[in-house]
């Protein structure tokens, strides 16, 4: 039997880290048997490569390997594909047909994303891992086939039994023998391996220089999550290579071609926790201080419109005016702030607790006070300061001189 690293690179598999030497370890010792295995692992890990180490390295490597992805094929052709059908099975089927597994007798089927199965295709299939026996579809007749079958899937199989969309049976018959594909964030020693593998594969295929990475560039690729896993790793690799011209990559650079709505998934940013009072953790903090400024603002504006307007003394002829003004900046300001509540609760999804209501501490005590009255007074004031001349006074009050006229008469101002 070949060793570890023979295999590596026979099937070009990268890397050094324990838990993918693991699963190495596991996919050559199951291989002469005739066990089920399932492979489980992100999209993008290279789930693929293992189900062909299987098959190469047991009594099937010279008989049939088909690989199916079954995520790729309808719901209502899968069994078709699976199992065949006999002509005349439904519109459509001009002749018979075989099956995968009718095709793959004696060799090794690898049924890629079978979490996508639809449940009565997992019951078909059910009965071939236990029995071997299937029956094609518009046949009544029992078929055999011989075949081993190596799965794979990105789901968490154990929840979608759960959630009743994967049978409880199949997964216990499937999981003889499990393997888990590593993601490539928990092997952060192979990342810059497997990058200088890429660039120098695409060096080779578009004919120029190989990437070469800083030390900055370097740290970037082992921190990144890579969600994407392999795949990413590889595709990003493939545009730095077209892209750039300079083949010396910094950090800034290749940051350029991470994705951004994956920015969270870069590493985090240290900052002194002295500025932390600087900063709100969300835009709910940020709309609740505006909206606490905003009545803070409006308490003020009131408290000062009721202390102009019970104020005895020398009053001048702007005070009416200062006081319509203060007046209008506080209805102003109280329609803004319900139309900011009312925006905050149709354009954000998050529910307030009852506590954290914004609320006027403050209490008032409304009195009874006629503008008529203070109007009178403003204008007897106007027209003793010009000295009952009509013209200067309602120009004092901002007032036009017919207007004035008209409330000397409706007040009975001598």
């Amino acid at each position: 039997m070949m060793d570890i690293q023979t295999i590596k690179h026979r099937f070009s598999i990268i890397g050094n880290t324990y838990s993918l030497n693991r699963s190495l370890d596991i996919a050559i010792q199951v291989a002469p048997t005739d066990l089920s295995v399932l492979i489980t692992g992100e999209s993008g890990t290279g789930k693929e490569v293992f189900p062909q180490i299987i098959h190469q390295f047991s009594s099937r490597k010279h008989a049939p390997y088909i690989a199916v992805n079954c995520g790729a094929i309808p719901e209502g052709t899968i069994d078709s594909e699976l199992f065949g059908h006999e002509k005349g099975a439904f519109t459509g089927a001009l002749s018979d047909r075989k099956g995968y597994f009718e095709v793959a007798n004696k060799g090794t089927i690898f049924l890629d994303e079978i979490g996508e199965l639809p449940l009565s295709t997992q019951v078909r299939l059910l009965r071939v891992l236990e029995t071997g026996e299937f029956i094609k579809v518009g046949s009544s007749k029992v078929l055999k086939s011989d075949v081993r079958v190596v799965a794979a899937t990105n789901l968490n199989v154990p929840k979608a039994v759960k959630d009743g969309k994967f049978r409880e049976d199949l997964y216990y018959r499937l999981n003889t023998v499990p393997i888990n594909m590593p993601p490539l964030r928990e092997r952060q020693e192979d990342i810059y391996l497997l990058f200088r593998k890429f660039a120098q594969d695409f060096a080779e295929k578009y004919r120029m220089p190989p990437l070469r990475l800083d030390s900055g560039a370097q740290q970037l690729l082992k921190s990144y999550r890579w969600p994407g896993n392999i795949r990413q790793l590889k595709n990003i690799t493939e545009q730095v290579s077209i892209i750039e011209k300079e083949r010396q990559i910094s950090a800034d650079i290749l940051r350029n071609y991470l994705p951004r709505n994956d920015e969270h998934m870069l590493p985090a940013i240290y900052t002194d926790a002295s500025k932390k009072d600087q900063a709100f953790s969300s835009e709910r903090e940020i709309l609740y201080k505006v909206l606490f400024d905003m009545k803070k603002d409006m308490t003020d504006l009131k408290k000062l419109v009721f202390e102009l307007m019970q104020t005895s003394g020398d009053s001048s002829s702007l005070q009416k005016d200062n006081a319509l003004l203060i007046r209008k900046l506080y209805e102003d300001q109280e329609i803004d702030i319900l139309h900011h509540q009312s925006s905050a609760q149709t354009s954000s999804t998050i529910s307030s607790p009852k506590d954290s209501v914004i609320q006027d501490t403050e209490e008032f005590v409304e009195e009874s006070l006629s503008l008529e009255d203070k109007e009178v007074e403003l204008i007897r004031k106007a027209l003793e300061k010009h000295n009952g001349k009509r013209k200067y006074a309602a120009q004092d009050l901002g007032i036009s001189e017919r207007t004035l006229y008209r409330k000397i008469k409706e007040y009975d101002i001598n």
